[in-house]
């Protein structure tokens, strides 16, 4: 395993590049659909191209988690320590607030904002938990028997996600936390985030439940 250093500034890394691509391209979908969601979501959801190429850049390093419900998980497991899983939670959220700042940067909006997206409601807290639990579900089942498959499937299922759930498939706490933080297509109103948030760490761990049973190693 690489030093903790070294694993700490890839999750940072990864989540400032993951969380820029996310916001800077709900950004540009948003400038250049001319007020059509529907094209502004494809365009959002083309960029999550980029997390099948920072898994497959940073997964070596870290296991490429840019996820603090996925950290939890891998902790839940004991593949990876309490210390270190709570490490792993802070160097993404200060990766992804770097990654913020760095997409208004880029589109010279203000750095500092607030959204104003309205994003509540059962229906899209149970879009949170099903986008999460098929996230975590999709790394534990590949983990366990396609590994060299874990970045095109991580980002399938993300890319689905943005369609098949009410609540275009946040299922990371952290970048919940980021949208929050910007007045753009990708936004979601502060006080809509516990929520969000509470239903993702529901379906991760309702996923880490079912993937143990469902993957666990056959008795001879």
């Amino acid at each position: 395993m690489m030093a903790l250093p070294r694993r700490l500034f890839a999750e940072a890394l990864g989540s400032a590049l993951l969380f820029a691509t996310v916001i800077g391209s709900g950004i540009m979908a948003e400038r250049l659909a001319a007020g059509n969601v529907a094209v502004a979501l494809l365009g959002n959801t083309i960029a999550t191209a980029m997390l099948f190429v920072l898994i497959a850049m940073l997964g070596p390093v870290s296991g490429a988690h840019f996820n603090p419900a996925v950290s939890l998980v891998f902790a839940l497991r004991r593949d990876l320590s309490w210390r270190d899983a709570g490490l792993y939670g802070l160097a993404q959220l200060a990766g992804g607030l770097v990654g913020v700042l760095v997409a208004h940067g880029m589109f010279e909006v203000p750095l500092w904002q607030w959204g104003v997206k309205a994003r509540t409601g059962p229906g899209q807290w149970l879009g949170e938990a099903v986008a999460t639990f098929a996230l975590v579900l999709t790394i534990l089942g590949t983990l366990r028997h396609r590994p060299n498959w874990v970045p095109a499937s991580v980002a399938m299922v993300i890319t689905a996600g943005y369609w098949f759930t009410s609540s275009t498939s946040f299922a990371n706490p952290a970048i919940t936390l980021a949208r929050a933080m910007t007045d753009s297509f990708s936004g979601i109103r502060p006080i809509d985030a516990p929520g969000f948030i509470a239903a993702q760490l529901a379906g991760a761990v309702l996923a880490a439940w079912c993937g143990r049973w469902l993957f666990a190693t056959e008795a001879p």
